[in-house]
């Protein structure tokens, strides 16, 4: 029987991947549940199973005392030195006991702390495997959806695609295979919940790090991202090579490395710059493709007054302020617009740069920097 048994907990450890000694002391902890069960709780007792034999022994444990006031839970010095002579006041003396026949409620106790147990472990060893995902990009199948929620399973486990983290307009098409950035991971007493994102920032700088070696290897540094998520996204890189271009190394021969994640990301335009240590030529760099005059910069008050071409207005502030929006998260400066004529000559494009402004105020009061 010990042999048949430990033949059986062997198959269990390689279908489900778990730590046997989980198994053992799973097993070692309903014997004495049991025991307790048949003998009463007022008893002590110890189960050992053999790793190797599978043979099972249980022990019913009594501390050594002077003056005995629990014959169960307690044997007298004068009793346990006639068993060994080595034991002393506070000892526990192991007594070994054969148990009879459990009784039905003693044996489904046992088997429900088995179960237990071997669930617990198997949360365990799927939440292990998924936190180690925590802050990457994995890639799951889409399963159904929820109440505005997108089910994606990773395998072992289902992701929760929330509402504010899927891209407006997406099309989550069941059987679907999409990547995801892994945003947090709890363990509850169902098992780990795993919270998945589209519109992260970083789910750029992953899916970067993926296609483009130089990026994984660390050569090309991606500094910052500001993503308006499915429609557009500035990224800053940095070469600690100098005979690496980290702007080519992203973009790939004819575009092929950028517009694999492009694709990826169903159209999104991606603008890649070279981070600058100097502001001035970061934030006219951050604001292609509108050629840029002159830069004034506030590095106290983190305000940058931007001066453009004549017709350059519209360009630089983009479709309803996004290429600027985008520029004063990539800089994390306020940017201040204007062109080189007059704004009397300008009416219109001041009265949408004007509107952006009062937007970008409040946006970059909400903006903080992501920690990729």
């Amino acid at each position: 029987m010990a042999a048949q048994l430990l033949e059986a907990l062997n198959q269990i450890v390689k279908e489900k991947g778990i730590n046997p000694d989980i198994i053992f002391e799973a097993i070692e902890t309903s014997l004495v549940t049991a025991c307790k069960k048949n003998y009463g709780n007022n008893h002590n007792f110890k189960v050992i199973m053999n790793r190797e034999t599978g043979q099972v022994e249980c022990f019913s444990q009594r501390e050594v005392v002077e003056v005995v006031e629990d014959e169960v839970a307690q044997i007298s010095l004068e009793e346990a030195k006639e068993l060994k002579h080595f034991y002393e006041i506070g000892d526990i003396v192991d007594t070994l006991v054969i148990p009879k026949d459990f009784g039905r409620i003693a044996a489904q106790t046992a088997k429900q702390v088995i179960v237990q147990k071997f669930r617990e472990a198997e949360r365990e060893l799927v939440y292990n495997e998924v936190v180690d995902k925590l802050r990457e990009v994995v890639t799951g199948i889409i399963q159904r959806t929820d109440r505005k929620n997108v089910i994606i399973s990773l395998g072992k486990v289902d992701a929760l695609l929330p509402p504010n983290e899927q891209i407006a307009g997406e099309n989550y098409e069941f059987n679907k295979r999409i990547k995801v950035y892994v945003t947090e991971v709890k363990q509850t007493s169902k098992g780990p919940t795993v919270y998945v994102s589209r519109t992260h920032p970083s789910l750029i700088m992953r899916l970067f790090e993926q296609e483009v070696p130089e990026v994984y290897d660390g050569i090309v540094e991606i500094k910052n991202v500001a993503r308006e998520a499915g429609q557009r996204t500035k990224m800053s890189v940095l070469s600690h090579e100098p005979n690496v271009d980290a702007v080519g190394a992203c973009v790939g021969p004819a575009g092929s490395r950028v517009n694999v994640i492009i694709s990826e990301l169903n159209g999104e335009k991606i603008d890649i710059i070279n981070w600058e240590a100097d502001p001035r030529s970061y934030i006219e760099s951050a604001l292609l493709p509108a050629k840029v005059v002159d830069v004034a910069i506030n590095e106290e008050e983190r305000i940058a007054k931007v001066i453009v071409p004549k017709g350059q207005l519209s360009l630089a502030i983009g479709k309803e302020g996004q290429n600027a929006r985008l520029a004063a998260k990539l800089t994390s400066y306020k940017i201040d617009i204007k062109s080189d004529d007059s704004f009397e000559e300008n009416y219109e494009n001041d009265r949408q740069y004007e509107s952006f402004y009062q937007e970008q105020e409040q946006v970059m009061e909400e903006y903080d920097e992501e920690d990729y």
